[in-house]
C-alpha cells in the first residue's frame, strides 16, 4: 500500500467517527432503567390485587342475580346440596319443569381459583342465602352481605 492510500483511511476514518456506544453508556442507560423500574413498579404491584378483588365483587353480584332469578321461577333457593351448580344445569327434582335455566354460561372460580361459597339459608341473610369467596387468603371474605 502506498502512502496516499494510508492518508485518505485516515481522513477517512477521521470523518465518520464509530457510531457505537460505549460501555459506559451502555452500563448508565441500564442504571437509569433500573432507577425507573425500582421507583414506579411498587405502585403497579397492588392494583393487581385491587383488580381481583373488584372482580370477585363483581362476580358475587353476577352470582346473587342468577340466584335471585332462580328463585323468581322455582320458588326457592337452591339447597346446600344443589350448591350453585343448579344455575348451569337443571335440578334432578324438577318435575314440575319451573326451571328455566341456565342462569349462567358457566360456573367460574373466583380469581384466586376457588370455587365461590353458597349457604341456604345463610348467617348473614337467615331469609336467604350467603355466598361469598374467602379471597386471596382463604380469610378475607367477599361477600353479598
Amino acid at each position: 500500500m502506498n502512502a496516499s492510500n494510508q492518508n485518505i483511511m485516515k481522513l477517512h476514518s477521521r470523518k465518520h467517527p464509530a457510531a457505537a456506544f460505549t460501555l459506559i453508556e451502555i452500563m448508565v442507560v441500564v442504571i437509569i432503567i433500573g432507577i425507573l423500574a425500582v421507583s414506579i413498579l411498587p405502585q403497579f404491584m397492588g392494583m393487581k390485587e385491587d383488580a381481583k378483588i373488584s372482580a370477585a365483587k363483581s362476580q358475587v353480584a353476577e352470582l346473587e342475580s342468577a340466584l335471585e332469578r332462580f328463585y323468581v321461577h322455582l320458588d326457592r333457593y337452591p339447597t346446600p346440596d344443589e350448591g350453585l351448580k343448579v344455575l348451569v344445569d337443571p335440578p334432578a327434582n324438577d318435575e314440575d319443569k319451573k326451571w328455566r335455566g341456565p342462569y349462567i354460561k358457566q360456573l367460574r372460580d373466583d380469581p384466586w381459583g376457588h370455587p365461590y361459597q353458597y349457604a341456604f339459608p345463610g348467617t348473614h341473610h337467615p331469609t336467604s342465602f350467603d355466598l361469598w369467596s374467602a379471597g386471596a387468603d382463604g380469610k378475607a371474605e367477599i361477600g353479598n352481605w
